[in-house]
């Protein structure tokens, strides 16, 4: 088992209102007491975001003073367009990109290589490799990628990602740790000896959850639908279930080795930050600017 405090990334997706951008920050300014290795920011599909989404990079980087992780997708997009938005992000401080090929647009009956951009997410991290030193995380699948043939067909994708010079992967979020382990075994076999963080999601909305895990492929155990349909007038016992669940499926995933941990937040704090100190992750008091240090109340 591992002794050392794990590592934790957090994941955030950009405001659309200012209430929304109230609580994004709220919920930063609670967690960034843990000291994440990154923050991540998501870019939505066809770049619909990319203007809240270099905003929220900007102001972490600027006013938490945090390390971030910039989402990038090449889905309707030129390399020329997909370049200059790198090296904007490199040029306000971003040294750090998830790379992604996005959500096909749904007028999209097949995708094929294009002459105008990056068709696919192995191509973007080759693009972004010539343009500057990032370290660039990609995605991976334990359950297989909803559009991939096969299992084997979507490891040799990752392999590919990983050939064309990315750092690490984070999985997709998943609530079953043998799928992880028989996963993270068929990585090593494949012989890809990147980092391969497991994305955990801890359930703060049972039926949210489940719209989400249906558009991934994400199996939700018979187990945790019988837990939280009991739950339905109890706010209160949800949140502990959630937190109890979460902590431990990262402990079981600690005592097999993993001690690097990404967290999907969907912008809210506490349930993350429970489970973060139940697995021994321990506030550091960190550098805020005052802007940030009234809201930081959670």
């Amino acid at each position: 088992m591992n002794t050392h405090q794990p590592e934790v990334s957090f994941e955030f997706f950009p405001p659309k209102t200012v209430d929304m951008e109230n609580n994004l920050w709220d919920s930063i300014c609670a967690l960034s007491p843990l000291a994440p290795s990154f923050l991540s920011v998501t870019y939505g599909a066809g770049g619909s975001t990319r203007e809240r989404t270099h905003n929220t990079v900007a102001r972490i980087i600027s006013e938490a003073q945090l390390p971030v992780a910039a989402h990038l997708t090449c889905i309707d997009a030129s390399r020329h367009e997909i370049d200059n938005i790198a090296r904007r992000y490199w040029d306000i401080g971003v040294r750090h990109i998830v790379a992604l090929r996005g959500d096909l647009p749904n007028t999209t009956a097949n995708h094929g290589p294009s002459t105008e951009g990056y068709s696919y997410a192995a191509d973007l991290v080759t693009g972004l490799r010539s343009v500057a030193d990032f370290d660039i995380s990609v995605a991976a699948y334990p359950e297989v990628h909803p559009e991939a043939l096969n299992a084997a067909s979507d490891l040799e994708n990752l392999k590919r990602k990983i050939d064309s010079g990315a750092s690490q992967a984070i999985t997709q979020f998943f609530f079953e740790n043998d799928t992880f382990l028989r996963f993270r075994d068929r990585v090593v076999a494949a012989g890809i000896d990147v980092p391969l963080i497991p994305g955990i999601m801890p359930v703060s909305n049972f039926k949210s959850m489940l719209r989400f895990a249906k558009l991934c492929g994400t199996r939700v155990p018979i187990s945790m639908h019988n837990t939280f349909s009991k739950l339905d007038d109890s706010p209160y016992m949800q949140r502990q279930v959630a937190i109890d669940l979460a902590t431990q499926q990262c402990d079981e995933l600690l005592a097999e080795g993993t001690n690097t941990f990404h967290f999907y937040t969907l912008n809210r704090s506490a349930l993350i930050r429970a489970v973060c100190e139940n697995i021994g992750v321990k506030p550091n008091i960190i550098k805020l600017s005052s802007k940030e240090i009234h809201n930081d109340t959670l």
